[in-house]
């Protein structure tokens, strides 16, 4: 077991840093593993540019068919198959076409020219500490040449069920070296503590680079598998040096120096007004402009606490140990930039848009924004945005994402609540009918993709279809909106300069590949770490995914079910010939993960419920197990109730024969009502909620008169809502939302409830 204690035995009057525990030698072997590990990850870039991927042709002779194949003496004519050979053939020259493309020639140039000048910064700084640039720079010419010792990121797909085994802290850090092959070091037989300190020293040396980008910590993922060292050392480093930081930066911006810094930095003003108007920068006291060296507010004790000396802490961490300014970069001005003006304006364009910090959803709930947001014991290194696909009540929006564990500083992504709200209570409304389970006992007999391509549909099920239709239609146009913004978001550094993770299921995957299609468009590398798309309703051609996966310098994984007829069916109205990446593997790119999970998820609705299951078992990096506990709770009830609902789908089969198209359609009308119903009552409940909130609350009698009354003023604009016909209330909407569903037969919408309510009784 790894000791992080062993500081605590060393004299007090010797510093340890690299240079005291490593020999000449031992730092040229530091230098060459950067090199190599820094090689591999160029390589799996590569690998997604590779026309031969995941292809088994004869690589002496792939450019042979037919009987030229059949005289090939290399070729064992009794236990090859020459159909398979010609069909890979065929596939590899499609491909081939398709990489000799400008725009993916220009992609690939991009992708690789910002890597290598990344990897030019990351030597230079660490040839300057370790050793000389010249070292540096000949070691990665040497791992260049050789090709690394290191392997690239090219993980096999993997099967899980109910069975799986899930993934516990040990089983990770095995899952940690099948994703980032440890590269051969003499290094990993040093004492643990000396291997400590040196993925410690170097997370301090990559932040000196004034940024944490994704590619950073792909490479930290490399040294810890390379040191031999469990995954949870790096996070507890990671959150430690988070806070110390953090810490520092809020002595340091105490009165004294609020006052002196204030005479000295106008020209920094800019930096005042902007911090400023976020939440948390009251908090911090962020002054702008320079301030003292953090060293001098503790930071290097706290640097120091893996037996780091503070002198060597601060001279790795280099500027960011001494601007305040810098640190709030870092952090994106210390978690404001995420639920400050900057995400006000980006709700103009996508109605609802916001980032809700998980961990402060409580006190954002209570009207404390400010204090959700500057909670310092909630900022992290890294970020994870978790991204709902529809609704049924609006606290699904945070809750799917609590089961994410506290070693990244945990999002969930709000967008169009109405439109999301809708098509969860259609598709919740339509596999509890009668003609649903009717057809499932149908589809079943056959497979789902004979059913999408053949359109082999029951005929009562399609005449439920409209209560689905219309709402997915609408949902899915405003998800591609909603990521098209997201991508804007990450652009400007909303996150700050910290790796993204982002986690969607059903069309808040949808939501994901419409951000990272804009990312790599615009050339916006080194954003994002990793990726998880479970239940996706997106293309899963390879060349759509080759796209995303250049802008994701870690894992890209793809979550899909072959039983999801729910998925199947709402999308057999889309461009299926380029197939669905929530119902099936995603072909050619062997550094995409492909995950099966047919066996544990037979329905699109189950994927709310088996968010933290699927994540466990994939061996994702934080899982809170006492939310995952919560979580399977939740799909026993969900199960028990479809139970009773497929008793009474089995007694309805004889009356849906008998009454065919006349009972579907009564059922339709039916369901349309309760869905409209549903809907309506939840962003009811939401309008009233704020309603109370942006008014005050009384106490005692008092406040539930006032709750009372809220209510029933937010009922009277509900009604005042549903009386209007909409007439204008398109102008209410971007001129850029509106290109994005202007294809869609949308009828026009009331004004919101919270709007409407404001507007009419001048609450502002």
């Amino acid at each position: 077991m790894v000791n992080d204690s062993h500081h605590k035995g060393k004299a007090e009057d010797q510093e340890e840093s690299l240079a005291t525990i490593l020999n000449a030698a031992q730092r040229s072997d530091l230098t060459l593993l950067i090199a190599d590990a820094t090689t591999a990850m160029r390589e799996t870039i590569l690998s997604s540019f590779d026309a031969g991927s995941s292809l088994s042709l004869d690589p002496s002779d792939d450019s042979l068919s037919g009987d030229d194949k059949i005289r090939n003496p290399n070729l064992d004519v009794a236990t090859s198959d020459v159909e398979q050979y010609d069909r890979e053939r065929k596939l590899k020259e499609q491909r081939e076409k398709e990489l000799s493309s400008s725009k993916m020639l220009e992609l690939k140039a991009a992708s690789l020219r910002f890597f290598d000048e990344w990897r030019e910064g990351v030597l230079q700084r660490i040839g300057e500490v370790v050793n000389s640039k010249e070292t540096a720079s000949s070691h990665l010419m040497d791992a260049s040449a050789a090709q690394a010792q290191a392997k690239p990121h090219l993980p096999a797909d993997k099967k899980i069920d109910d069975q799986t085994t899930e993934v516990s802290d040990v089983s990770v850090g095995t899952t940690l070296g099948d994703l980032y092959p440890p590269v051969s070091t003499p290094l990993a037989t040093l004492e643990d503590s000396h291997r400590i300190l040196i993925l410690h020293s170097m997370l301090l040396l990559l932040l000196s680079l004034e940024h944490y980008i994704a590619p950073s910590r792909v490479l930290l993922l490399y040294l810890t598998s390379s040191l031999r060292l469990p995954l949870s050392v790096l996070t507890n480093d990671e959150e430690k040096v988070a806070h110390g930081l953090l810490e520092a930066a809020k002595e340091l911006t105490g009165a004294s120096e609020t006052q002196k810094k204030a005479t000295e930095n106008q020209s920094a003003r800019k930096w005042k007004v902007g911090l400023a108007s976020v939440a948390g920068a009251a908090i911090i006291g962020v002054t702008g402009g320079l301030a003292a060296p953090l060293v001098a507010a503790g930071v290097g004790s706290v640097m120091g606490g893996l037996g780091l000396g503070a002198t060597a802490a601060a001279g790795y961490l280099g500027t960011v140990a001494g601007s305040t300014v810098i640190v709030g970069g870092l952090f994106g001005a210390y978690g404001g930039r995420m639920t400050g003006q900057m995400m006000d304006n980006y709700a103009r364009e996508v109605e609802d848009f916001a980032f809700l910090p998980v961990r402060g959803a409580r006190r954002r709930f209570e009207g404390k924004e400010a204090e959700a947001a500057s909670e310092s014991e909630h900022r992290r290194l890294r970020v994870t945005i978790g991204i709902s696909g529809w609704l049924t009540e609006k606290e699904e929006v945070v809750t799917p994402w609590r089961v994410v564990g506290k070693g990244a500083e945990v999002f969930a992504l709000r967008y169009e609540l109405e439109a999301l709200m809708n098509l969860g209570n259609s598709m919740t409304a339509m596999v509890s009918s009668t003609a649903w389970g009717y057809a499932k006992s149908e589809i079943i007999k056959r497979t789902i993709f004979a059913d999408i391509f053949g359109a082999l549909w029951p005929l009562g099920l399609l005449k439920i279809s409209r209560v689905v239709d219309n709402p997915f239609s609408i949902a899915k146009s405003r998800a591609e909106k909603a990521g098209e913004v997201l991508a804007d978001a990450l652009i400007n550094k909303a996150q700050g300069e910290r790796p993204v993770t982002l986690i969607g299921y059903s069309l808040g995957a949808r939501v994901i590949y419409s951000c990272l299609t804009s990312l790599a468009k615009r050339g916006a590398f080194g954003l994002v770490e990793s990726v998880v798309m479970i239940g996706a309703p997106t293309p899963s051609t390879t060349a759509e995914w080759r796209v995303m996966r250049t802008v994701v310098s870690g894992r890209l994984i793809n979550v899909y079910s072959e039983n999801d007829y729910v998925l199947g069916f709402l999308y057999r109205t889309s461009s299926i010939q380029f197939g669905i990446a929530g119902l099936q593997k995603i072909e050619g790119l062997p550094s995409v993960e492909n995950v099966d999970v047919s066996e544990m998820v037979s329905g699109h609705l189950r994927y709310r419920y088996l968010v933290g299951s699927i994540l466990n078992k994939i061996g994702f990096e934080d899982i809170e197990l006492e939310e995952l506990e919560k979580e399977e709770e939740a799909l026993k009830l969900l199960e028990e109730e479809e139970t009773k609902k497929a008793l009474l789908a089995k007694q309805a089969k004889t009356k849906e024969e008998a009454g065919g198209a006349h009972e579907a359609d009564q059922e339709a009308d039916s369901m349309e009502k309760q869905v409209q119903e549903k809907t309506q009552k939840s962003l009811l409940q939401r309008a009233t909620e704020q309603l109370y909130i942006s008014t005050g609350t009384g106490t005692g009698k008092d406040a539930g008169t006032s709750q009372k009354s809220y209510y029933q003023r937010a009922t009277d604009q509900l009604h005042f809502g549903n009386n209007k016909n909409g007439s204008g209330s398109a102008q209410d909407r971007t001129a850029a939302t509106q290109g994005q569903r202007g294809a869609q037969s949308e009828p026009s919408q009331p004004k919101s409830y919270m709007q409407l309510a404001a507007e009419k009784m001048n609450l502002g």
